[in-house]
Parts: structure tokens; sequence; C-alpha cells
């Protein structure tokens, strides 16, 4: 019998587990231990509409133990402390009490650190902004949204940034959708006159999103995310300033470095900033309990994969990028989600004349997680049986899709949806752009608000493994 234990029950960690029971169900007794923070799966992506108030938190989350129970799947709640890869067991703190767990194999998808201490002042518990990237984060922000809405009905006049909080963040596409929700949110409440918008952000250009852009082309004609992200913040009157690092935030005032080394400040009433991710903190340690953190993870704290590391930004192509998630120092240990590291950047990096960097890190979130979480159970599921890790899911080869909800409604709504293949430029198979343009699409409108809608659901469906789960892409 084989133990897996997947650490993360996010979008990689959860699906892995789903994947990974579906395939050994008939291959044996085999264990399989899902470890866990909370006891619910929450859909992230719909937190942009919770941080506005217009939907419930609720409304995003099921709860795990029906799900694993009704797969055969055991479920921990608990913290994650140490990994012990020499010895195959990780501790996870259940109830303030240390518990080891024992593995064959190990699927690390623990998401990210929120690393609001990189930037003074930001976040909700220690700062002076706001975050949807949890869901009490999210609550709190609706609600002081909502307490904002209050005074610009009673007449007052406010200004308002989102975007992100400091020059390495990743998601620049959830700040854009909160942005824009934003905006037509006090639209239709007849409050936008009292308002100013300004989206600040670590990208080199608008619409870049940590994805180096994209471009489409309709006949003649190419266009790129730039010109989408351009028109509608012209459209939606929000004023831009892109290519910036934030130092530090104090009460009424944001202070920022742009990639020319201009220092400006901003004042704000409100403020929605994501902040840099980092690493999961928790310790890696050998047999003699030495520390080995350095050999299995990045600067930052994500785990090394199959990847090719230390090559600089010029240097990068798609073939560097991992495939299967497989660590190459402990072959039973897989990383993927966001927990994953990446071999580089695929926006531009840019340093400021001070020093300080501006590197949009790419997101490995959503349909993503999905794809690299679904790799590695897979492979896991080949090295039960005895074979080599055959299944991938490099991001330089397979397609990426977003759907960017711009305003929330079935019946006048709108959002940007996007797909690109591959989501990492492969100069070698698309030499011209790095990817298939003539396949990708970008459109904006009331059908995107739908399809948004619809994979709110069809994903909640999916990953409570209801009938017919393994045919929803």
């Amino acid at each position: 019998m084989a133990k897996t234990v997947i650490i993360g029950a996010g979008f990689s960690g959860h699906f892995a587990a789903l994947v990974l029971q579906d395939a050994l169900k008939k291959k044996g007794d085999h264990e399989i231990t899902l470890v866990n923070l909370h006891p619910k799966f929450t859909y992230i992506p719909s937190l942009v509409w919770v941080g506005i108030g217009q939907i419930p938190v609720e409304k995003t989350q099921f709860e795990l133990q029906p799900v694993c129970d009704k797969l055969g799947i055991n479920l921990v709640l608990g913290k994650l402390t140490e990994v012990h890869p020499d010895d195959n067991h990780v501790i996870v703190e259940v109830n303030d009490k240390p518990t080891q767990l024992d593995y064959d194999y190990l699927i690390i998808a623990t998401g990210p650190k929120l690393d609001f201490e990189a930037t003074p002042g930001l976040g909700p518990e220690k700062g002076f902004t706001h975050s949807i990237c949890t869901p009490p984060h999210a609550t709190d922000t609706a609600q002081q949204y909502l307490a904002l809405v209050d005074r610009l009905e009673k007449g007052e006049r406010a200004k308002i940034v989102v975007g992100t909080g400091h020059g390495m963040c990743t998601c620049q596409g959830a700040a854009f959708e909160y942005i824009s929700l934003l905006h037509n949110n006090l639209k239709d409440r007849g409050l936008r006159d009292r308002a100013e918008m300004l989206w600040l952000s670590n990208e080199p250009r608008p619409g870049d999103f940590g994805i180096d852009g994209f471009e489409m082309k309709m006949g003649p004609v190419t266009f790129t995310s730039e010109d989408m992200a351009t028109a509608l913040f012209e459209d939606f009157d929000i004023k831009v300033e892109v290519g910036s690092h934030i130092h530090k935030i104090e009460e009424r005032t944001i202070y920022t470095e742009n990639k020319a080394g201009e220092y400006k400040e901003f004042e704000f009433d409100y403020a929605m900033l994501i902040p840099r991710f980092t690493g999961q903190p928790f310790k890696y340690l050998d047999k003699n309990g030495n520390d080995i953190k350095d050999k299995m993870c990045n600067p930052a704290g994500f785990v090394k994969v199959d990847a090719n590391y230390g090559k600089s930004y010029p240097e990068l192509t798609a073939q560097d990028w991992p495939k299967t998630y497989q660590s190459p120092v402990y072959e039973n240990v897989f990383a993927c989600g966001i927990a994953f590291a990446p071999p580089g950047c695929i926006s531009e990096p840019c340093t400021t004349p001070t020093g300080t960097q501006l590197i949009p890190a790419i997101p490995r979130t959503g349909y993503t997680s999905e794809l690299t979480g679904g790799a590695a159970a897979l492979n896991i599921s080949e090295m039960i049986e005895g074979r080599a890790p055959c299944h991938t899911a490099s991001l330089a080869e397979t397609p990426g899709m977003c759907v960017a909800s711009l305003k929330n409604s079935w019946l006048s709504g709108s959002a940007a949806t996007i797909g690109l293949q591959p989501i990492v430029r492969n100069k070698a198979a698309f030499p011209e752009y790095g990817r298939a343009v003539d396949h990708s699409a970008m459109e904006v409108g009331l059908a995107g608000a739908w399809m948004k809608k619809a994979l709110h659901y069809a994903f909640l469906y999916k990953l409570q493994a209801k009938p017919f789960w393994k045919v929803i892409p």
C-alpha cells in the first residue's frame, strides 16, 4: 500500500487529491491524506465579488469533509510545520499538538504566504489597506467598501487606489477585476463622479498581468492586452501608474518609486492592494535535523521542481519550464500550484536607478493550478505502478484561460474573456510572438459575465466530485 500526503486543499491540492483517488481506485488499497488548515474549500476567483459586497463568502465555499468521506480520502485539519524528506514524514500541528504523518509520496500545494510585511503599512491587520486574498479579508473589505459608499452618499468625495503593493507582486488580474467592479458598482449607485480612481501596479505596461501581455489577431489587425486595458481605463476614467513599487504606506498616503527612479506620493481614502507572495514558512530538515530549505526551495521559499533554474531573463526559454513538477532532490516529492518555484518571470523585469526591483511574477492560480496539480497526481499514480513520471503540464505548452469580471450582473454584466496558447511564450514553436495568436481570444461583453458565473458554479460542482465531474474541463 502506498501512502500519499497532499499538503493544501486549494485549487491545486484538492484537484490533485481527486485525480489521484480516481487514478488509484482500481489499483489496490492505497491511502491518500489531504492536509488543510481550514475545513472549507474556497473558490478564490469569486472573492472579488465578495470584496465588493455582491455575494456572501459562503457562496464561494464548500465543506471538505463530506467530499473526502465520499472518496475515501483522509482529511487532516492542521498546519504543516516541518518536512522531513529523508525520513518520508511531515509534522502537522493539529489542535496545537505536533502530529507525524508518514508518506511514500508527498505533494506540496500550500499556496502562498501573503507577505504584507514586505511593504510597511500594507494590509488589513497591521496596515492601512484592504485585501481580497482570503475569505476573512474579502468579507472585511466589503464592509469597508460599503462604509465608503455610505460616506459618498452623504456627499463626501474619495480617492480610491487599487493594484499591487510591491514591485515583485503577482495576481494583477484579480486587482484589475476589482477596480473594474468598483467603477461599475459606483456608477450603478450614481456615485462614480464623487470618486477619483487610480490603478497602481508593478506591471511594465497596462494589461501585462505578469504574463508579458498577449496578442490577438482579427483579420489583418493585431490587438494587444495593453490596447484592451488602456481602452477600459480610459472609458472608466481610471488614472494609471504602472512600473511602480510601493516603499511604504501611511494612513492616507502611498509612497512609490517608478522604473525611471521617480519618487511619488498618492493620497487615498480607500485602497485594495495585492501583497507580494512568498512560500509558506515551514521547515525542511534532513535526517540529522539540518536545515535544507535552500536545497529544496528558491530564495522566496517556493519548492524547486524539474525546471532549469539559474538563468537570466534573456536566457530563459520555453524548455526551461517544469513539466512533471517532481523535485530534483527527492523523486517522491512534488510541488504544484503557487507552491512550485518558476525558473524566472515571463514579463520583462526592471531595476530602477536606485536598485529597486520591479519583477511581476507569473500567476499560478486557478486553471493553471489544476493543470499542475493534476500532472503531479498522475505522475504519482505512474510511480506507484513502477513506471517513470510521464504526465506533463508545462506552462510553455498548455493553454491559459481567464475571465475577468468587470460588472457582475446577469442582464447588464460584462467580463473580459481571454484565451491564449501557451501561457509562457514559446518562440521555438511560435517564432513570431511565442504564442498562437491566430487562436487567441480577447472579448469584452455580457457573454463573458455569463461565462464567469458559469465557471463559478461549474468549479464548485466539479471539485465536490459530483456526478460527471471529470467531464468538466
